[in-house]
C-alpha cells in the first residue's frame, strides 16, 4: 500500500446502501469506488476553477478585436436575415 493513506470517514446510511450496491454491481471495492469518486470531484473542481481564467482570455481577445475597429467592407447581412435562415 505504498503511497496510500488510511482515512476513516462517516457516510449516511443511504450512501452505504448505494456504495455496497455499486461495489457488487461493478466488482470494485468500496474503497476503489470512493477513490474514483474523489478523483472525479477533484477534476470537476479544477475545471470549474479554470473557467474564469478562460473567460478572461476570451474577454481580452474580444477587446483586442474590438480595438481593431470594424471589419473592412462592413457587414453584408442584417439581423433579420439570421432569423429568416433559422426558421
Amino acid at each position: 500500500m505504498a503511497g496510500q493513506v488510511r482515512k476513516q470517514i462517516y457516510i449516511q446510511a443511504r450512501q452505504e446502501r448505494l456504495l455496497k450496491r455499486l461495489a457488487k454491481r461493478t466488482a470494485l471495492s468500496e474503497a476503489e469506488i470512493i477513490r474514483r469518486a474523489l478523483d472525479q470531484h477533484f477534476q470537476a473542481v479544477e475545471a470549474a476553477e479554470a473557467r474564469p481564467d478562460a473567460w478572461q482570455r476570451v474577454d481580452a481577445l474580444v477587446a483586442e478585436l474590438m480595438a481593431q475597429g470594424p471589419a473592412a467592407g462592413g457587414r453584408t447581412w442584417r439581423r433579420e436575415d439570421l432569423y429568416d435562415r433559422a426558421g
